[in-house]
């Protein structure tokens, strides 16, 4: 009987240090497997891919937007800075654990507007997104003598076709809705739809600027075009100086 009670005992303890044995084993082989997922995600965070563009038309997708926003937000809170976000200048990416998105953007400090540039580090199968950098890059382009051909003498060329996305040409723009907003005293908002084309001259330090503007009344109204020109004096203050409805 005694012989039975050891008998049984020695086998309960094997039977104790096996199934010790196989959960120590499973555990080591899952830290393990942790480990490695770490070393090559961070591996993957090391070993960059190749910067791409992110598509045409990406710097206006919703989702890019989003992204700028939340650098710029995370900005101000780590360095208790006040940014004001404005648009997208450019968006590229890469691929490692997630995406990279590499963003240039414009935002307002202390009433001028700057570029940066911010890396944002996106996981969307784990909700997870991370400011990686953000740095100042230099001040927002602005139409100048020189971007319309001014000559060395002061002579300029006259009116020069300008880039609609110009950061000037859009607040130019952008006036002149809020401008054909008042007069038209409508209970329905303008919305700019699209700058169909710009051109511009510079005199002295202040420059007019002329737009083909497409617009729509409300979110369902009817697209109309305006052909505007907007005065822009030197300390960059706006003025509607022509309006008028533009057919083709």
């Amino acid at each position: 009987m005694h012989q039975h009670y050891i008998t049984q005992m020695n086998k309960k303890c094997r039977c104790f240090i096996y199934l010790s044995l196989f959960l120590l084993q499973i555990f080591f082989l899952t830290f393990a497997t942790q480990q490695e997922a770490r070393f090559c995600s961070d591996e993957a965070m090391a070993t960059l891919g190749a910067v791409r563009d992110s598509g045409e038309g990406s710097e206006n997708s919703v989702e890019i937007d989003s992204l700028a926003r939340f650098a710029v937000e995370e900005h101000n809170k780590k360095e208790n800075a006040l940014l004001e976000f404005t648009r997208v200048v450019k968006a590229r990416e890469q691929v490692v654990a997630g995406t990279l998105h590499h963003l240039t953007l414009e935002a307002i400090d202390s009433g001028k507007k700057k570029i940066y540039e911010a890396k944002v580090w996106v996981k969307p199968w784990l909700n997870y997104k991370e400011l990686q950098e953000f740095k100042h890059a230099g001040d927002a382009p602005s139409l100048t003598p020189s971007d319309l051909g001014v000559k060395k003498d002061g002579h300029s060329s006259g009116w020069q076709a300008v880039p609609v996305h110009d950061p000037v040409v859009k607040d130019a723009a952008d006036h002149a809705v809020k401008s054909i907003q008042q007069k038209s005293n409508s209970l329905f908002p303008y919305e700019l739809r699209e700058i169909v084309h710009a051109k511009a001259e510079v005199v002295e330090d202040s420059a007019n600027i002329e737009m083909i503007l497409k617009v729509q009344r409300g979110g369902d109204g009817k697209e109309e075009k305006f052909k505007v020109e907007v005065h822009k004096n030197n300390e960059g203050t706006f003025r509607l100086s022509q309006m008028a409805a533009h057919h083709d």
